[in-house]
C-alpha cells in the first residue's frame, strides 16, 4: 500500500493562530486539493493526521468539526478526489494523551486502521508533525506553507530532523513524488 499521512492546517488549508472554528474558516492552499488528487489517480491512501486542540479548549464543537471536514471533502471531490481516513486528536496540550502530535498515537491509529507495514510519507509544517513522523517510522516530510517556514529555520539545529525533505508547498511534494517514482 501506498501511503501518504497529511497534516490538515498550514499543509491542506490555511492555517490561523485563532484555530479554524467552522467551515467558513477554512479556505485550501492553492494547489493542495489537486495534489491530493494526484495522489488518489496515482493509487496512493491519502489520510489527514491533525491535532485539533480547539475541541478540547471549547472553541468548537465535533459538529462544527465535522463540517469542517465535510467541506473539505466536498472541495476534493470537485477536483476529484478524496481522504480514505481522517484522524484527529481531540484533546488540549494538557491533557497528556498519546494522540497529540509529536506523540505516535494518531499514527499507531492509521497503521492498525490500513494494516501498513513499512514506512509511509507523512507531511507537515510543524516540528511536532515531523517528530511524529519520525517516532513512528514514517518519512517526514515538511511544507513551509503555514508554520513551515519557521519551522524550516529551526530544522538545522534539530540533529534527528535536519536532513527532512523540503519543499515549497504540498503541490511541489506531490510533483516531485509522483516524478520520481518507479
Amino acid at each position: 500500500m501506498k501511503l501518504v499521512v497529511l497534516d490538515r492546517d498550514g499543509v491542506i488549508n490555511h492555517d490561523s493562530d485563532a484555530f479554524i472554528k467552522s467551515p467558513a474558516e477554512w479556505q485550501a492552499i492553492d494547489g493542495s486539493l489537486a495534489a491530493i488528487a494526484a495522489l488518489n489517480r496515482a493509487g496512493y491512501t491519502v489520510v489527514v493526521a491533525s491535532n485539533q486542540s480547539g475541541l478540547g479548549r471549547g472553541l468548537f464543537d465535533p459538529s462544527a468539526l465535522d463540517a469542517i471536514h465535510a467541506k473539505m471533502q466536498q472541495q476534493l471531490q470537485a477536483v476529484g478526489g478524496w481522504l480514505d481516513g481522517i484522524f484527529y486528536c481531540p484533546h488540549a496540550p494538557e491533557d497528556g494523551c498519546a494522540c497529540r502530535k509529536p506523540q505516535t498515537g494518531l499514527f499507531m491509529q492509521i497503521k492498525q486502521q490500513f494494516s501498513v507495514v513499512k514506512p509511509v510519507w507523512a507531511v507537515g509544517d510543524s516540528l511536532r508533525d515531523l517528530q511524529a513522523a519520525q517516532k513512528a517510522g514514517a518519512k517526514p516530510v515538511l511544507v513551509r506553507t503555514g508554520k513551515g517556514e519557521k519551522t524550516w529555520q529551526a530544522l538545522p539545529t534539530n540533529p534527528r530532523l535536519c536532513h527532512t525533505p523540503v519543499y515549497q508547498n504540498l503541490a511541489a511534494f506531490v510533483a516531485h513524488l509522483l516524478s520520481t517514482e518507479i
